[in-house]
């Protein structure tokens, strides 16, 4: 019976994670259409190695061909740089190591070059955060554990109000960032 038990908990919050992600999806368009960020979904690579069924032509069966990218990758207005990965879970606390090495590395060059990195979290599809990656990977240092809890993340909170609106309060360069640092002016 465990295992009934543990498949329907892993269906449930693959479709809670889908749900999340189609919600970040139709924010990036509603961001997109407003003209202040373009941002796309980051596909995972997958190498197919035939089809399934014969009545299926769209659908194969494929592996993944190396660990997957943070989900999310863009550009801003104002010309910098954004990516994020996005996690969800239904309980009370979202877990540090939910962020693969590779996904880690990613972020960690990306804030290298000055993007702004996150980590969007969903907790049971209520509650939404948008957490900098310099908070997320110092967790342990700032919190004394490698997770947070949904005190630990209200600092971070951002609003679900028709769209996800997880671009909300983050600075962007002034127009004329770019003429100054090239005329010193």
């Amino acid at each position: 019976m465990t295992d009934v038990k543990n498949q329907m908990r892993g269906r449930r919050s693959k479709t809670a994670g889908d749900t999340f992600e189609k919600w970040i999806s139709d924010a990036c368009q509603y961001y997109d259409n407003l003209d202040i960020a373009i941002i796309e979904k980051t596909p995972e690579p997958m190498k197919p190695i035939r089809p399934y069924g014969e009545r299926y032509r769209q659908q194969y069966i494929a592996y993944f061909v190396k660990s997957a990218q943070p989900d999310y990758k863009g550009m801003l207005c104002d010309g910098t740089s954004i990516m994020f990965e996005a996690k969800h879970t239904d309980n009370e606390r979202i877990k540090q190591n939910r962020v693969t090495d590779t996904q880690w590395e990613n972020l960690d060059k990306y804030e290298k070059y000055g993007a702004h990195c996150y980590i969007l979290v969903s907790l049971g599809l209520v509650n939404f955060y948008r957490v900098p990656w310099n908070i997320w990977k110092e967790m342990k240092s700032l919190f004394g554990h490698k997770y947070m809890t949904n005190q630990e993340l209200e600092p971070y909170r951002i609003e679900f109000n028709h769209h996800l609106l997880f671009l909300e309060g983050v600075e962007l360069q002034d127009e004329d960032y770019e003429k100054r640092a090239v005329t010193g002016d």
